[in-house]
């Protein structure tokens, strides 16, 4: 088929990739504009851009696609099919009329739970040990179109958002290309979502990192896990920003304040929780490197009793 594919970060590359591996011929690849990034403010392209540079396909940047002049451009490329993976704009009714088969958004996680921004964060933080991949025919609303495909992926203990944001985006480029097929010999079934079961997660912000210590010690282990790597979860100490990239939750104990250190030798520092303790295993204090807890407790002692902020 001719597809346009529209996409932004690196979870889209692998999806991108195998549509083209498969035969479809990939005409147009509609990505987020080029932003400047870092302290010299240095152009940065968007991780589908790079990959379909290097594939030779063309590559159409647009500010806000609902503009009539998008929707315009997009028809003369006169695709069969629009694929949509964490493009980060939405697209009118306009634009979603437009290809022969419609639009197909590629969504990590399974709909309709965790409609939204996040999903692969929240599933994470929120325990979840099964999540996965929902192919979905897009509609004016967002995530709420027919299911056309799904599959599941299991959670490790120690799964972080990152390992889970890579066996989704691999998931799911394996789904699409079977979607894809099914749509063209036209065996494809839809599935109406059941709206009552619907959950909607929003954009993750860099302040959503700061660690409640008043929440229990499992939730704080498992906000660390998902919001790595980014933005991470963070605390004070000392006044200095201390981002905590690995814990591990220990007994259910309560001995003091919430957000107190309970033990701090060579090897360990340990954290009251508001219900249990956690054990600090990996972190980085603000302008210094990520380190095991060991090798920042020989250059920063920190003492039984230090408030963590």
């Amino acid at each position: 088929m001719k597809i346009i594919f529209m996409g932004t970060p690196d979870f889209a590359v692998p999806i991108l990739k195998a549509l083209a591996d498969a035969g479809h011929e990939i005409v147009l690849a509609v990505t987020q504009p080029d932003k400047p990034k870092g302290r010299g403010n240095a152009v940065q392209f968007s991780a589908v851009k790079t990959a379909a540079m290097e594939m030779g396909i063309e590559v159409y940047q647009p500010r806000r696609i609902r503009e009539e002049a998008c929707a315009a451009h997009l028809r003369t490329y006169e695709a069969e099919l629009f694929v949509v993976a964490a493009f980060g704009q939405i697209l009118s009714k306009e634009v979603l009329e437009i290809p022969k088969y419609g639009c197909i958004n590629v969504h990590a996680s399974l709909l309709p739970k965790y409609r939204g921004a996040s999903p692969i964060q929240w599933a994470v933080i929120n325990g979840e040990q099964v999540t996965g991949v929902t192919i979905q025919q897009m509609d004016v609303g967002i995530d709420t179109g027919d299911i056309l495909d799904t599959i599941e992926v299991s959670l490790d203990q120690e799964e972080t958002g990152g390992s889970l944001f890579t066996k989704l985006s691999q998931a799911g480029a394996r789904l699409c290309v079977q979607t894809a097929a099914h749509i063209k010999d036209g065996t494809v079934t839809r599935t109406k979502q059941d709206d009552t079961q619907a959950t909607h997660v929003g954009m993750i912000k860099k302040e959503m990192g700061r660690i409640d210590w008043t929440r229990e010690a499992a939730w704080i282990e498992r906000l660390v896990r998902g919001l790595n790597p980014w933005p991470s979860a963070y605390t004070s100490i000392n006044g200095k920003t201390l981002k905590i990239w690995r814990a591990k939750v220990l007994a259910d104990i309560d001995s003091a304040q919430p957000g107190q250190v309970v033990r701090a030798d060579k090897h360990s520092l340990v954290v009251q929780t508001g219900k249990g303790q956690l054990s600090l295993l990996e972190v980085q204090l603000e302008g210094k490197k990520r380190m095991p807890v060991d090798a920042f407790l020989r250059g920063y002692p920190v003492g039984e009793g230090t408030h963590l902020e």
